[in-house]
């Protein structure tokens, strides 16, 4: 019975097997990608139901600008390196709201907010393209829907998100919220792995490179976010996001690669 079991879990890993861009890293990821759009339209509607859009023109203009040259990088990278099949379905939307945490995310089809809380630690363009390309990168990585699949076998038995939906909806919508990194509950129930941090970091470096923003302000940024998190109560961003020594010392090792991308553009 016990190798039935194992046997069947492997068989499962298998079929359900894809690949990272960039970093060609195998996950595990059950949930199709029509599946994951479907709902991310639907929770993104919801979010921005209850939540309110920034009334700051300037800073607003500025997140949907940073957006817009990370999606062409995406697009570009993607593009040619065959990989565009990824960004099939893909709507992408851009928005900064009222919201004094530092937090920022992006759901899958390009679904990113910004909160107004992390703006004064960007500080500069750069550093707000340091912020979207990681989050961007999140989602690119397909890690929300990797985690989902994950907890999906673990806490309901591998059962398909659709029948999920059906029959547990409160739990599985907790999962999404959770996966993605909006509610009270992130970094308790799904906190981001420092696997999928470090990919994320080097996926989102390259994006911001090849958008035109110097690459440079990534370990910048961090250093700004490594002192927040001595504070007795460390930004939302920081609670899934942990900015250590580590997570320095491996953008700086990543930079002579994203300054080839940053000399070279989108040419």
């Amino acid at each position: 019975m016990k190798r039935l079991i194992i046997f069947s879990i492997t068989i499962l890993w298998l079929a359900a097997c894809s690949t990272v861009p960039i970093t060609g890293r195998k996950q595990f990821n059950m949930i199709p990608a029509s599946e994951m759009l479907s709902l991310s339209n639907q929770q993104y509607d919801d979010f921005l139901k209850e939540h309110k859009k920034s009334s700051n023109e300037q800073e607003t203009d500025m997140v949907k600008r940073v957006g817009n040259r990370i999606k062409s990088a995406v697009t570009h990278y993607l593009t040619e390196n065959n990989r565009a099949g990824l960004l099939t379905g893909y709507d992408w939307e851009f928005n900064l709201v009222e919201d004094p945490q530092a937090n920022a995310w992006c759901m899958p089809g390009g679904k990113v907010v910004v909160y107004t809380g992390i703006m004064p630690i960007t500080k500069t363009e750069a550093g707000l393209a340091v912020v979207m390309g990681h989050e961007i990168a999140h989602a690119i990585a397909g890690h929300g829907s990797e985690r989902m699949s994950q907890e999906l076998v673990r806490q309901l038995g591998g059962m398909a998100l659709t029948v999920a939906l059906q029959e547990k909806p409160e739990e599985t919508q907790s999962l999404w919220l959770a996966a993605y990194g909006i509610g009270s509950q992130v970094g308790v129930m799904l906190p981001y792995s420092r696997l999928h941090e470090s990919e994320a970091d080097h996926l989102g470096l390259i994006f911001m490179a090849m958008a035109g923003y110097d690459p440079h302000e990534a370990p910048a940024f961090w250093e700004r976010m490594k002192k927040m998190n001595h504070q007795p109560k460390p930004p939302e961003f920081l609670s899934t996001h942990p900015a250590d020594e580590t997570r320095i010392a491996n953008l700086k090792k990543w930079m002579p690669e994203a300054m080839r991308y940053y000399k070279r553009g989108l040419k």
